[in-house]
């Protein structure tokens, strides 16, 4: 799962509440980065629960000016081994599970920045490496300086660029796929009327059929397709939604046990591809 901030005097969405339902119902990973400004209180939530906690963090996305928007990107081997530093004395952790290379870097060859990070290993600083916004190339160039276990990309019915190049090539080389942002960014959660205006009204109403046969919600729907991408494409998926709610997040849970039939699967498909 990913921490959102959420708030803390409303105990539906105070984020140590999020996190401890999460990890209470069996959720072992907490995903953030640096570049989230949060993983001070990722560390407060985990505290004492951190041998439950499959913890991974990001790094290479430098803000401009403070603002998130514009951003540059930093993968040079020392920023590499500072930025680690970094995390790990917010976090309060003596070691990162997963720690992931935020967005590709046009300036910095990625064996460099891979081979930093693999020093990070040696010294039990991290215990395994993650790639997010790359290309396939730059996926296959880092795992011949050290093996990557992880890709997170968005990947969702309406954002279904990786299965064009990366996705087979993480399946040959054996690395899980993390998605982020399954819902879309929320777009497959709204009411019809705002997915029409984003292109997306008949997903939607297919998301809302669906869910109605199941008795369930579209994001819930989106979500279990995306779940079944591992069986489609032979390659482990780890569905990562955000969400600042105990309620959202007990939802999103459910939808790992739903069950959709193949025609529904196959509507989903044609329509997500469809855009």
């Amino acid at each position: 799962m990913r921490l959102g901030r959420g708030n803390a005097g409303d105990a539906d969405r105070d984020p140590v509440a999020v996190v401890h339902a999460a990890l209470d119902a069996g959720i072992t990973m907490v995903d953030t980065a640096d570049a989230y400004r949060n993983e001070d209180l990722v560390g407060r939530t985990i505290r004492g629960r951190r041998d439950e906690v499959l913890l991974a963090s990001k790094f290479g996305l430098v803000w401009r000016d403070r603002v998130a928007g514009g951003f540059d990107v930093r993968a040079d081997p020392s920023y590499v081994r500072q930025a680690c530093e970094a995390s790990l004395r917010r976090l309060g952790v003596d070691v990162i599970d997963l720690y992931y290379l935020h967005h590709r870097s046009g300036e910095t060859p990625i064996e460099e920045t891979v081979g930093a990070m693999a020093g990070l290993v040696a010294q039990g600083k991290v215990r395994a490496l993650g790639l997010s916004n790359v290309t396939a190339e730059d996926l296959r160039r880092a795992h011949a300086v050290h093996p990557i276990a992880a890709l997170q990309e968005q990947w969702s019915l309406v954002e279904r660029d990786i299965e064009r190049e990366l996705l087979p090539v993480a399946a040959e080389l054996g690395t899980v796929v993390v998605a982020h942002s399954p819902t879309g960014h929320g777009l497959l959660h709204q009411a019809p009327a705002a997915a029409d205006e984003r292109g997306a009204s008949d997903l939607r109403a297919a998301l809302d059929e669906i869910g109605g046969v199941h008795g369930t919600g579209p994001g819930q729907v989106a979500l279990a397709w995306a779940h079944h991408r591992q069986e489609v494409h032979g390659v482990p998926v780890v569905p990562l939604p955000g969400t600042t709610s105990v309620r959202h997040l007990r939802s999103n849970i459910a939808a790992a046990d739903l069950g959709l039939a193949e025609d529904e699967l196959l509507r989903l498909d044609s329509l997500g591809a469809a855009r």
